[in-house]
Protein backbone atom coordinates (compact mmCIF):
# COMPACT_ATOMS: atom_id res chain seq x y z
CA UNK A 1 0.00 0.00 0.00
CA UNK A 2 2.93 2.46 0.71
CA UNK A 3 4.30 1.55 -2.89
CA UNK A 4 1.25 1.96 -3.92
CA UNK A 5 -0.60 5.08 -2.71
CA UNK A 6 -4.47 5.13 -3.92
CA UNK A 7 -4.61 1.56 -5.37
CA UNK A 8 -5.98 -0.05 -2.97
CA UNK A 9 -9.79 -0.32 -1.98
CA UNK A 10 -11.41 -1.77 1.55
CA UNK A 11 -14.69 -3.71 1.30
CA UNK A 12 -15.91 -3.50 4.97
CA UNK A 13 -18.74 -5.48 6.05
CA UNK A 14 -20.42 -5.32 9.91
CA UNK A 15 -17.33 -6.79 11.30
CA UNK A 16 -15.60 -3.61 11.15
CA UNK A 17 -18.56 -1.24 13.56
CA UNK A 18 -18.81 -4.32 15.46
CA UNK A 19 -17.18 -2.76 18.60
CA UNK A 20 -19.17 0.59 18.28
CA UNK A 21 -22.29 -1.20 19.23
CA UNK A 22 -24.30 -0.31 16.28
CA UNK A 23 -26.42 -3.30 15.20
CA UNK A 24 -25.82 -5.22 12.01
CA UNK A 25 -28.81 -4.86 9.50
CA UNK A 26 -29.85 -8.40 10.09
CA UNK A 27 -30.08 -7.34 14.30
CA UNK A 28 -32.03 -4.50 13.10
CA UNK A 29 -34.47 -7.20 11.56
CA UNK A 30 -34.38 -9.24 14.18
CA UNK A 31 -35.62 -6.35 16.49
CA UNK A 32 -38.33 -4.87 14.21
CA UNK A 33 -39.97 -8.19 14.28
CA UNK A 34 -39.81 -8.34 18.04
CA UNK A 35 -41.27 -4.85 18.08
CA UNK A 36 -44.34 -6.12 15.48
CA UNK A 37 -44.81 -9.11 17.76
CA UNK A 38 -45.31 -6.48 20.64
CA UNK A 39 -47.59 -5.06 18.79
CA UNK A 40 -49.86 -7.86 18.02
CA UNK A 41 -49.65 -8.84 21.61
CA UNK A 42 -47.76 -12.27 20.54
CA UNK A 43 -44.85 -13.61 21.71
CA UNK A 44 -41.63 -14.36 18.85
CA UNK A 45 -38.99 -15.55 20.86
CA UNK A 46 -36.91 -17.99 20.78
CA UNK A 47 -36.67 -17.21 16.85
CA UNK A 48 -37.93 -14.16 15.68
CA UNK A 49 -37.61 -15.44 12.42
CA UNK A 50 -39.32 -18.31 12.43
CA UNK A 51 -42.19 -16.45 14.55
CA UNK A 52 -42.50 -14.38 10.98
CA UNK A 53 -42.47 -17.41 8.48
CA UNK A 54 -45.27 -19.06 10.31
CA UNK A 55 -47.07 -16.08 10.47
CA UNK A 56 -47.28 -14.49 7.83
CA UNK A 57 -46.09 -17.29 5.11
CA UNK A 58 -42.76 -15.64 3.79
CA UNK A 59 -39.56 -14.61 4.60
CA UNK A 60 -38.81 -11.51 6.54
CA UNK A 61 -38.69 -8.37 4.32
CA UNK A 62 -36.73 -5.42 6.04
CA UNK A 63 -39.41 -2.53 4.35
CA UNK A 64 -42.47 -4.51 5.42
CA UNK A 65 -41.79 -5.30 8.56
CA UNK A 66 -40.68 -1.11 8.96
CA UNK A 67 -43.86 0.00 7.10
CA UNK A 68 -45.61 -2.28 9.77
CA UNK A 69 -43.91 -0.99 12.77
CA UNK A 70 -43.93 2.40 12.08
CA UNK A 71 -46.32 3.78 9.13
CA UNK A 72 -45.34 7.43 8.20
CA UNK A 73 -41.52 8.03 6.60
CA UNK A 74 -40.75 10.27 9.78
CA UNK A 75 -41.89 7.88 12.32
CA UNK A 76 -39.52 5.38 10.55
CA UNK A 77 -36.21 7.94 10.54
CA UNK A 78 -36.80 8.36 14.28
CA UNK A 79 -37.35 4.73 14.80
CA UNK A 80 -33.88 4.26 12.80
CA UNK A 81 -31.83 6.93 14.55
CA UNK A 82 -32.47 4.76 17.40
CA UNK A 83 -30.06 2.10 16.17
CA UNK A 84 -27.37 4.28 14.74
CA UNK A 85 -27.40 7.97 16.42
CA UNK A 86 -25.95 7.57 19.84
CA UNK A 87 -27.88 8.87 23.26
CA UNK A 88 -25.83 11.33 25.42
CA UNK A 89 -25.36 8.27 27.62
CA UNK A 90 -23.83 6.25 24.91
CA UNK A 91 -21.68 8.96 23.80
CA UNK A 92 -20.13 9.38 27.13
CA UNK A 93 -19.56 5.17 26.82
CA UNK A 94 -17.97 5.55 23.55
CA UNK A 95 -20.56 3.69 21.85
CA UNK A 96 -21.72 4.04 18.48
CA UNK A 97 -19.20 6.66 17.53
CA UNK A 98 -16.37 5.60 15.14
CA UNK A 99 -13.98 3.36 16.48
CA UNK A 100 -9.88 2.73 15.95
CA UNK A 101 -10.40 0.73 12.91
CA UNK A 102 -12.53 3.51 11.46
CA UNK A 103 -10.57 6.73 12.73
CA UNK A 104 -7.15 4.48 10.98
CA UNK A 105 -8.93 4.11 8.05
CA UNK A 106 -9.78 7.76 7.99
CA UNK A 107 -6.44 8.70 8.09
CA UNK A 108 -5.39 6.18 5.71
CA UNK A 109 -7.87 8.42 3.36
CA UNK A 110 -6.46 11.28 4.44
CA UNK A 111 -3.07 10.31 3.72
CA UNK A 112 -3.99 9.42 0.15
CA UNK A 113 -3.65 5.54 0.80
CA UNK A 114 -7.26 4.39 0.71
CA UNK A 115 -9.45 6.35 -1.76
CA UNK A 116 -12.56 4.29 -2.10
CA UNK A 117 -14.28 2.12 0.43
CA UNK A 118 -16.81 -0.09 -0.48
CA UNK A 119 -19.74 -1.07 3.02
CA UNK A 120 -22.07 -3.17 3.34
CA UNK A 121 -22.87 -1.23 6.53
CA UNK A 122 -26.12 0.77 6.94
CA UNK A 123 -24.63 3.23 9.52
CA UNK A 124 -22.42 6.36 9.00
CA UNK A 125 -19.41 5.63 11.25
CA UNK A 126 -17.03 6.20 8.29
CA UNK A 127 -18.47 9.27 7.12
CA UNK A 128 -18.21 11.20 10.88
CA UNK A 129 -14.21 9.01 11.11
CA UNK A 130 -13.75 11.25 7.53
CA UNK A 131 -15.48 14.41 8.56
CA UNK A 132 -13.12 14.66 11.81
CA UNK A 133 -10.01 14.60 9.59
CA UNK A 134 -11.41 17.08 7.06
CA UNK A 135 -12.58 14.62 4.63
CA UNK A 136 -16.31 15.16 2.85
CA UNK A 137 -16.38 12.03 1.17
CA UNK A 138 -18.59 11.16 -2.28
CA UNK A 139 -21.20 8.69 -0.97
CA UNK A 140 -23.08 6.20 -3.22
CA UNK A 141 -25.81 4.79 -1.46
CA UNK A 142 -28.23 4.17 -4.17
CA UNK A 143 -28.76 3.24 -8.13
CA UNK A 144 -29.36 7.24 -9.09
CA UNK A 145 -25.93 8.30 -7.28
CA UNK A 146 -24.11 5.67 -8.96
CA UNK A 147 -25.50 6.66 -12.42
CA UNK A 148 -24.39 10.84 -11.61
CA UNK A 149 -21.22 9.94 -9.74
CA UNK A 150 -18.07 11.31 -9.79
CA UNK A 151 -15.49 9.50 -11.60
CA UNK A 152 -13.59 7.56 -9.01
CA UNK A 153 -10.12 8.69 -10.33
CA UNK A 154 -11.51 12.38 -9.71
CA UNK A 155 -13.08 12.05 -6.32
CA UNK A 156 -10.59 12.19 -3.42
CA UNK A 157 -12.70 9.51 -1.71
CA UNK A 158 -15.64 7.81 -2.39
CA UNK A 159 -18.12 5.58 -0.08
CA UNK A 160 -20.29 2.99 -1.83
CA UNK A 161 -22.62 1.95 0.50
CA UNK A 162 -24.02 -0.97 -1.70
CA UNK A 163 -27.27 -2.01 0.80
CA UNK A 164 -28.45 1.68 1.58
CA UNK A 165 -28.04 4.20 4.32
CA UNK A 166 -29.84 3.97 7.86
CA UNK A 167 -31.87 7.31 6.57
CA UNK A 168 -32.75 5.74 3.28
CA UNK A 169 -35.56 3.20 3.34
CA UNK A 170 -34.53 1.12 0.53
CA UNK A 171 -32.03 -1.17 2.48
CA UNK A 172 -31.06 -4.62 1.60
CA UNK A 173 -31.66 -6.92 4.29
CA UNK A 174 -33.11 -10.31 2.82
CA UNK A 175 -31.45 -13.12 0.96
CA UNK A 176 -33.73 -11.60 -2.14
CA UNK A 177 -33.21 -8.47 -1.60
CA UNK A 178 -29.51 -9.17 -1.58
CA UNK A 179 -29.31 -11.63 -4.84
CA UNK A 180 -28.73 -8.96 -7.20
CA UNK A 181 -27.95 -5.20 -7.22
CA UNK A 182 -29.03 -2.77 -10.29
CA UNK A 183 -27.18 -2.31 -13.17
CA UNK A 184 -25.51 1.30 -12.15
CA UNK A 185 -24.37 -0.13 -8.94
CA UNK A 186 -23.16 -3.48 -10.54
CA UNK A 187 -21.34 -1.81 -12.97
CA UNK A 188 -19.90 0.47 -10.58
CA UNK A 189 -18.26 -2.51 -8.39
CA UNK A 190 -16.82 -4.19 -12.05
CA UNK A 191 -14.91 -0.87 -12.48
CA UNK A 192 -13.43 -1.41 -8.87
CA UNK A 193 -12.58 -5.28 -8.64
CA UNK A 194 -11.53 -4.60 -11.98
CA UNK A 195 -8.76 -1.87 -11.49
CA UNK A 196 -8.23 -1.66 -7.78
CA UNK A 197 -6.19 -4.28 -5.42
CA UNK A 198 -8.70 -4.90 -2.42
CA UNK A 199 -8.41 -5.17 1.14
CA UNK A 200 -11.69 -6.90 2.90
CA UNK A 201 -12.28 -7.33 6.30
CA UNK A 202 -15.65 -7.86 8.66
CA UNK A 203 -17.13 -9.24 5.49
CA UNK A 204 -18.05 -13.12 5.83
CA UNK A 205 -19.14 -13.68 2.27
CA UNK A 206 -21.61 -15.88 3.12
CA UNK A 207 -25.21 -13.38 2.84
CA UNK A 208 -24.40 -10.69 0.04
CA UNK A 209 -24.86 -13.15 -2.62
CA UNK A 210 -24.95 -10.63 -5.88
CA UNK A 211 -21.66 -8.82 -3.68
CA UNK A 212 -20.11 -12.29 -4.01
CA UNK A 213 -21.25 -12.60 -7.91
CA UNK A 214 -19.24 -9.82 -8.45
CA UNK A 215 -16.10 -10.75 -6.93
CA UNK A 216 -16.36 -14.03 -8.97
CA UNK A 217 -16.74 -12.37 -12.66
CA UNK A 218 -14.31 -9.98 -12.39
CA UNK A 219 -11.28 -12.20 -14.10
CA UNK A 220 -8.41 -9.09 -13.54
CA UNK A 221 -5.83 -9.70 -11.41
CA UNK A 222 -3.99 -6.65 -11.60
CA UNK A 223 -3.21 -6.09 -7.83
CA UNK A 224 -3.64 -8.56 -4.75
CA UNK A 225 -6.83 -9.34 -2.79
CA UNK A 226 -6.31 -9.67 0.83
CA UNK A 227 -8.77 -11.13 3.03
CA UNK A 228 -8.51 -10.00 7.08
CA UNK A 229 -10.54 -12.73 9.11
CA UNK A 230 -10.96 -13.34 12.82
CA UNK A 231 -11.86 -16.38 12.88
CA UNK A 232 -11.88 -19.35 10.01
CA UNK A 233 -13.53 -18.47 6.60
CA UNK A 234 -16.83 -20.24 5.43
CA UNK A 235 -16.72 -22.37 2.50
CA UNK A 236 -18.21 -20.24 0.40
CA UNK A 237 -15.98 -17.64 1.36
CA UNK A 238 -12.96 -20.27 1.22
CA UNK A 239 -13.81 -20.71 -2.17
CA UNK A 240 -13.96 -17.26 -3.51
CA UNK A 241 -10.73 -16.61 -1.56
CA UNK A 242 -9.23 -19.41 -3.86
CA UNK A 243 -10.29 -17.86 -6.81
CA UNK A 244 -9.26 -14.58 -6.33
CA UNK A 245 -5.79 -16.14 -5.07
CA UNK A 246 -6.45 -13.83 -2.12
CA UNK A 247 -3.81 -13.60 0.90
CA UNK A 248 -5.85 -14.20 4.08
CA UNK A 249 -4.67 -12.38 7.03
CA UNK A 250 -5.56 -13.68 10.56
CA UNK A 251 -6.55 -10.88 12.83
CA UNK A 252 -7.36 -10.48 16.11
CA UNK A 253 -9.93 -7.58 15.35
CA UNK A 254 -10.82 -4.60 12.72
CA UNK A 255 -9.24 -2.47 15.38
CA UNK A 256 -6.13 -3.90 15.77
CA UNK A 257 -6.42 -4.41 12.23
CA UNK A 258 -6.03 -1.29 10.97
CA UNK A 259 -4.21 0.48 13.62
CA UNK A 260 -1.78 -1.47 12.95
CA UNK A 261 -1.94 -0.97 9.07
CA UNK A 262 -2.04 2.57 9.46
CA UNK A 263 1.27 2.49 11.93
CA UNK A 264 3.31 0.28 9.68
CA UNK A 265 2.43 2.54 6.53
CA UNK A 266 3.74 5.73 8.11
CA UNK A 267 6.67 3.84 10.02
CA UNK A 268 7.44 3.57 6.18
CA UNK A 269 6.40 6.83 5.16
CA UNK A 270 8.81 8.54 7.93
CA UNK A 271 11.27 5.92 6.69
CA UNK A 272 11.33 7.22 3.52
CA UNK A 273 11.53 11.16 4.57
CA UNK A 274 14.68 10.41 5.59
CA UNK A 275 16.88 11.41 3.34
CA UNK A 276 20.13 10.40 3.81
CA UNK A 277 21.58 12.46 1.14
CA UNK A 278 19.89 15.89 2.44
CA UNK A 279 21.61 14.63 6.21
CA UNK A 280 24.22 14.70 4.82
CA UNK A 281 24.44 17.87 3.28
CA UNK A 282 23.07 19.49 6.34
CA UNK A 283 26.00 18.27 8.35
CA UNK A 284 28.42 19.32 5.95
CA UNK A 285 27.28 23.23 6.15
CA UNK A 286 27.17 22.77 10.35
CA UNK A 287 30.68 21.66 9.87
CA UNK A 288 31.57 24.86 7.70
CA UNK A 289 30.02 26.97 10.03
CA UNK A 290 31.47 25.73 13.03
CA UNK A 291 34.64 25.96 11.52
CA UNK A 292 34.16 30.03 10.76
CA UNK A 293 33.50 33.00 13.26
CA UNK A 294 32.07 34.99 10.41
CA UNK A 295 29.05 32.01 9.91
CA UNK A 296 27.32 31.95 13.28
CA UNK A 297 24.12 33.39 12.31
CA UNK A 298 24.17 31.09 9.93
CA UNK A 299 24.89 28.34 12.23
CA UNK A 300 22.09 29.53 14.52
CA UNK A 301 20.12 29.70 11.59
CA UNK A 302 20.66 26.16 10.64
CA UNK A 303 19.74 24.43 13.82
CA UNK A 304 17.26 26.54 15.11
CA UNK A 305 15.08 25.88 11.59
CA UNK A 306 15.50 21.74 12.10
CA UNK A 307 15.02 21.61 15.34
CA UNK A 308 11.62 23.53 14.81
CA UNK A 309 10.45 21.19 11.83
CA UNK A 310 11.65 18.41 14.18
CA UNK A 311 9.79 19.90 17.03
CA UNK A 312 6.50 20.51 14.83
CA UNK A 313 6.45 16.61 13.81
CA UNK A 314 7.10 15.43 17.47
CA UNK A 315 4.20 17.24 18.42
CA UNK A 316 1.67 16.76 15.72
CA UNK A 317 -0.73 14.28 15.71
CA UNK A 318 1.45 11.38 14.34
CA UNK A 319 2.50 11.13 17.87
CA UNK A 320 -0.50 11.39 19.71
CA UNK A 321 -1.18 9.89 23.09
CA UNK A 322 -4.46 8.70 22.98
CA UNK A 323 -6.11 5.64 21.39
CA UNK A 324 -5.86 1.81 22.17
CA UNK A 325 -3.54 0.50 24.67
CA UNK A 326 -0.80 -0.43 22.76
CA UNK A 327 0.94 -3.87 22.18
CA UNK A 328 4.53 -4.60 21.34
CA UNK A 329 4.61 -3.99 17.77
CA UNK A 330 3.03 -0.25 18.63
CA UNK A 331 5.96 0.83 20.75
CA UNK A 332 8.25 -0.76 18.39
CA UNK A 333 6.54 1.19 15.73
CA UNK A 334 6.75 4.23 17.36
CA UNK A 335 10.26 4.22 18.96
CA UNK A 336 11.58 4.11 14.59
CA UNK A 337 9.18 6.64 13.72
CA UNK A 338 10.83 8.89 16.93
CA UNK A 339 13.99 8.26 15.76
CA UNK A 340 13.29 8.99 11.52
CA UNK A 341 11.88 12.25 13.19
CA UNK A 342 14.63 13.20 15.07
CA UNK A 343 17.66 11.86 12.15
CA UNK A 344 18.89 15.50 10.80
CA UNK A 345 18.91 16.92 13.58
CA UNK A 346 20.41 14.14 15.69
CA UNK A 347 23.31 13.93 13.35
CA UNK A 348 23.77 18.16 13.55
CA UNK A 349 23.47 18.15 17.14
CA UNK A 350 26.44 15.03 17.16
CA UNK A 351 28.32 17.40 15.15
CA UNK A 352 27.94 20.38 16.98
CA UNK A 353 29.26 18.16 20.45
CA UNK A 354 32.09 17.03 18.77
CA UNK A 355 33.28 20.34 16.84
CA UNK A 356 31.53 23.51 19.25
CA UNK A 357 33.42 25.51 20.90
CA UNK A 358 32.74 27.52 23.63
CA UNK A 359 30.79 29.65 22.10
CA UNK A 360 28.70 27.24 20.11
CA UNK A 361 27.81 25.68 22.98
CA UNK A 362 24.39 28.14 24.34
CA UNK A 363 22.93 27.20 20.82
CA UNK A 364 23.21 23.48 20.71
CA UNK A 365 21.92 23.54 24.48
CA UNK A 366 18.64 26.00 23.41
CA UNK A 367 17.80 23.73 20.39
CA UNK A 368 18.45 20.63 22.56
CA UNK A 369 15.97 22.25 25.43
CA UNK A 370 13.46 22.63 22.89
CA UNK A 371 12.83 19.02 22.29
CA UNK A 372 13.27 18.01 25.46
CA UNK A 373 10.63 20.11 27.13
CA UNK A 374 7.76 18.15 28.10
CA UNK A 375 4.48 19.53 27.73
CA UNK A 376 1.27 18.87 26.15
CA UNK A 377 -1.58 16.80 26.82
CA UNK A 378 -1.08 14.71 30.20
CA UNK A 379 -4.02 12.46 29.83
CA UNK A 380 -4.05 9.63 27.51
CA UNK A 381 -2.24 6.43 27.96
CA UNK A 382 0.90 6.81 30.12
CA UNK A 383 3.26 4.71 27.96
CA UNK A 384 2.32 7.13 24.78
CA UNK A 385 3.13 9.99 27.62
CA UNK A 386 6.47 8.95 29.01
CA UNK A 387 7.23 7.45 25.58
CA UNK A 388 7.34 11.36 24.50
CA UNK A 389 10.69 11.72 26.31
CA UNK A 390 12.32 9.29 23.82
CA UNK A 391 13.49 11.73 21.22
CA UNK A 392 15.50 13.68 24.22
CA UNK A 393 17.18 10.33 24.97
CA UNK A 394 18.58 9.46 21.90
CA UNK A 395 19.76 13.22 21.19
CA UNK A 396 21.48 13.00 25.10
CA UNK A 397 23.41 10.29 24.21
CA UNK A 398 24.28 11.01 20.79
CA UNK A 399 25.24 14.60 22.27
CA UNK A 400 27.37 13.04 24.90
CA UNK A 401 28.82 10.25 23.44
CA UNK A 402 29.92 12.62 20.37
CA UNK A 403 31.15 15.05 23.04
CA UNK A 404 33.32 12.41 24.98
CA UNK A 405 34.99 11.53 21.82
CA UNK A 406 37.07 15.11 21.67
CA UNK A 407 36.91 14.38 25.66
CA UNK A 408 34.54 18.37 25.61
CA UNK A 409 33.65 17.32 29.56
CA UNK A 410 32.89 20.98 29.27
CA UNK A 411 30.03 20.43 27.26
CA UNK A 412 28.97 17.22 28.46
CA UNK A 413 28.85 19.25 32.03
CA UNK A 414 26.63 21.78 30.63
CA UNK A 415 24.23 19.10 28.77
CA UNK A 416 24.06 17.49 32.27
CA UNK A 417 23.11 20.12 34.68
CA UNK A 418 21.23 21.92 31.96
CA UNK A 419 17.64 22.15 33.17
CA UNK A 420 14.32 20.87 31.20
CA UNK A 421 10.40 21.16 32.11
CA UNK A 422 8.91 17.46 33.28
CA UNK A 423 5.60 18.91 32.36
CA UNK A 424 3.79 21.97 32.37
CA UNK A 425 3.14 21.52 36.23
CA UNK A 426 6.52 20.60 37.82
CA UNK A 427 9.57 22.57 38.67
CA UNK A 428 12.12 22.17 35.90
CA UNK A 429 14.90 19.22 36.76
CA UNK A 430 18.70 18.74 35.28
CA UNK A 431 18.94 16.40 32.19
CA UNK A 432 20.68 13.92 34.42
CA UNK A 433 18.10 13.49 36.65
CA UNK A 434 15.24 13.31 34.48
CA UNK A 435 16.31 11.83 31.11
CA UNK A 436 17.15 8.31 31.47
CA UNK A 437 15.32 4.89 30.30
CA UNK A 438 13.29 4.37 33.06
CA UNK A 439 11.50 7.63 32.76
CA UNK A 440 10.66 6.71 29.28
CA UNK A 441 9.60 3.14 29.97
CA UNK A 442 9.60 0.89 32.96
CA UNK A 443 11.92 -2.03 32.66
CA UNK A 444 9.12 -4.20 32.15
CA UNK A 445 7.78 -2.84 29.27
CA UNK A 446 11.36 -2.26 27.41
CA UNK A 447 12.00 -5.83 28.14
CA UNK A 448 8.44 -6.78 26.79
CA UNK A 449 8.19 -4.47 23.80
CA UNK A 450 11.87 -5.02 23.09
CA UNK A 451 13.87 -8.05 23.69
CA UNK A 452 14.00 -10.51 26.93
CA UNK A 453 17.29 -8.44 28.15
CA UNK A 454 18.66 -6.74 30.99
CA UNK A 455 18.67 -3.38 29.31
CA UNK A 456 16.55 -2.88 26.16
CA UNK A 457 16.79 0.54 25.59
CA UNK A 458 20.06 1.49 26.52
CA UNK A 459 20.86 -1.73 23.91
CA UNK A 460 18.86 -0.12 21.55
CA UNK A 461 20.89 3.24 21.81
CA UNK A 462 24.05 1.36 21.43
CA UNK A 463 22.75 0.04 18.53
CA UNK A 464 21.31 2.94 16.86
CA UNK A 465 23.86 5.42 17.48
CA UNK A 466 26.46 3.44 16.27
CA UNK A 467 26.17 4.96 12.66
CA UNK A 468 25.58 8.23 13.28
CA UNK A 469 29.00 8.65 15.62
CA UNK A 470 30.80 5.91 13.33
CA UNK A 471 32.65 9.35 11.89
CA UNK A 472 34.29 10.35 15.62
CA UNK A 473 34.69 6.84 17.48
CA UNK A 474 35.43 4.45 14.08
CA UNK A 475 36.92 2.09 16.88
CA UNK A 476 34.40 -0.70 17.99
CA UNK A 477 36.61 -1.12 21.22
CA UNK A 478 36.32 2.55 21.38
CA UNK A 479 33.07 3.22 20.75
CA UNK A 480 31.94 0.38 23.33
CA UNK A 481 33.97 1.62 26.04
CA UNK A 482 33.34 5.08 25.49
CA UNK A 483 29.46 4.42 25.64
CA UNK A 484 29.93 2.41 29.04
CA UNK A 485 31.99 5.71 30.57
CA UNK A 486 29.14 7.80 29.23
CA UNK A 487 26.28 5.73 30.92
CA UNK A 488 28.18 4.90 34.18
CA UNK A 489 29.07 8.92 33.98
CA UNK A 490 25.24 9.54 33.41
CA UNK A 491 24.30 7.69 36.41
CA UNK A 492 26.66 9.27 38.99
CA UNK A 493 25.65 12.58 37.92
CA UNK A 494 21.61 11.39 38.02
CA UNK A 495 22.67 10.69 42.02
CA UNK A 496 24.85 13.95 42.29
CA UNK A 497 21.68 15.89 41.15
CA UNK A 498 19.40 14.11 43.51
CA UNK A 499 21.82 14.81 46.68
CA UNK A 500 23.69 17.75 48.26
CA UNK A 501 27.27 17.73 49.55
CA UNK A 502 25.09 18.35 53.46
CA UNK A 503 22.49 15.50 52.68
CA UNK A 504 25.01 12.88 51.83
CA UNK A 505 27.23 13.89 55.27
CA UNK A 506 23.64 13.05 56.76
CA UNK A 507 23.11 9.65 55.03
CA UNK A 508 27.20 8.65 55.44
CA UNK A 509 26.78 9.53 59.30
CA UNK A 510 23.70 7.57 59.86
CA UNK A 511 25.06 4.46 57.75
CA UNK A 512 28.17 4.02 56.19
CA UNK A 513 26.78 1.79 53.71
CA UNK A 514 23.83 3.87 52.09
CA UNK A 515 23.11 3.51 48.42
CA UNK A 516 21.84 5.87 45.86
CA UNK A 517 19.60 5.06 43.12
CA UNK A 518 20.03 5.91 39.22
CA UNK A 519 19.21 3.39 36.01
CA UNK A 520 21.96 0.95 35.10
CA UNK A 521 22.46 0.63 31.32
CA UNK A 522 24.00 -1.69 29.98
CA UNK A 523 27.54 -1.25 31.38
CA UNK A 524 26.28 -3.47 34.61
CA UNK A 525 25.51 -6.38 33.05
CA UNK A 526 29.12 -6.55 30.98
CA UNK A 527 31.86 -9.18 31.99
CA UNK A 528 34.53 -11.06 30.90
CA UNK A 529 34.89 -15.01 31.09
CA UNK A 530 36.55 -14.25 34.04
CA UNK A 531 33.85 -11.91 35.49
CA UNK A 532 35.76 -8.81 35.53
CA UNK A 533 34.33 -6.02 33.63
CA UNK A 534 35.41 -5.52 30.08
CA UNK A 535 36.85 -1.65 30.21
CA UNK A 536 40.08 -2.34 32.19
CA UNK A 537 40.97 1.33 32.61
CA UNK A 538 37.87 2.34 35.10
CA UNK A 539 38.83 -0.68 37.99
CA UNK A 540 41.43 1.71 39.04
CA UNK A 541 38.95 4.88 39.76
CA UNK A 542 38.84 4.19 43.81
CA UNK A 543 42.73 2.72 44.21
CA UNK A 544 43.98 5.47 47.03
CA UNK A 545 44.29 9.10 45.62
CA UNK A 546 45.23 8.09 42.29
CA UNK A 547 42.22 9.15 39.66
CA UNK A 548 42.55 8.30 36.27
CA UNK A 549 42.89 10.62 34.05
CA UNK A 550 39.23 10.44 32.93
CA UNK A 551 38.30 11.32 36.47
CA UNK A 552 40.43 14.29 36.45
CA UNK A 553 38.95 15.32 33.43
CA UNK A 554 35.21 15.49 35.13
CA UNK A 555 36.51 16.93 38.16
CA UNK A 556 38.40 20.05 36.34
CA UNK A 557 35.19 20.07 34.19
CA UNK A 558 32.88 20.77 37.63
CA UNK A 559 31.04 17.95 38.06
CA UNK A 560 30.32 16.80 41.92
CA UNK A 561 30.22 20.99 42.58
CA UNK A 562 32.78 23.09 42.75
CA UNK A 563 34.17 23.43 46.20
CA UNK A 564 36.65 21.97 47.41
CA UNK A 565 35.57 18.98 48.32
CA UNK A 566 33.80 18.26 45.51
CA UNK A 567 36.68 15.21 44.60
CA UNK A 568 35.20 13.96 48.10
CA UNK A 569 31.43 14.01 46.91
CA UNK A 570 32.58 12.12 43.76
CA UNK A 571 33.78 9.21 46.35
CA UNK A 572 31.03 9.30 48.18
CA UNK A 573 28.45 9.18 45.30
CA UNK A 574 30.35 6.72 43.65
CA UNK A 575 30.42 4.34 46.47
CA UNK A 576 26.84 4.72 47.14
CA UNK A 577 25.73 4.20 43.54
CA UNK A 578 28.48 1.40 43.09
CA UNK A 579 26.77 -0.37 46.46
CA UNK A 580 23.16 0.58 44.93
CA UNK A 581 24.18 -1.53 41.36
CA UNK A 582 26.28 -4.45 43.21
CA UNK A 583 22.52 -5.63 44.48
CA UNK A 584 21.35 -5.68 41.22
CA UNK A 585 23.49 -9.05 40.61
CA UNK A 586 24.77 -9.62 44.26
CA UNK A 587 28.35 -8.73 42.91
CA UNK A 588 29.13 -5.19 41.51
CA UNK A 589 31.91 -5.42 39.00
CA UNK A 590 33.55 -2.04 39.88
Amino acid sequence: MHSNRGVYALLLGSGVSRTSGVPTGWEIVLDLIRRLAHIRNDSCEPQPEGWYQATFGKVPDYSEILNEVARSSAERMQLLRGYFEPTDEEREQGRKLPTAAHRAIANLVAKGYVRVLITTNFDRLLELALADVGIQPFVISTPDAAKGALPLAHSRCTVIKLNGDYLDSRLKNTSDELAHYEDPMEALLDQVFDEYGLILCGWSGEWDTALRAALERCGARRFTTYWAIKSRLSQKAQDLAALRQATVLAIAGADEFFKDLSERILALEGFSEKDALSTKVAVARMKRYLAADSQRINLQDLLTSETEKTYAALTGSRFAVTGSRPVCADVLLRLRAYEATIDTVLNLMICGAHWGEPQHDWILLRCFKRLADQSGPQSGLVLWITLRLYPALVLLYGMGLSALSRGNYRFLHSLFGLRVREDDYKPEKTVAALVHDQAVMARAQQQEALAKRHTPLSDRMFEILRDPLREYLPSDNEYDRTFDWFEYLLCLCHCDAETTRASLVEMKAANPNFTLWASVGRFGWKHNLDGSLGIQEETELMKGDAYPEKVAAIIRAGFFESASQHDDKYRDVKAAFDRFASGLRGEWLW
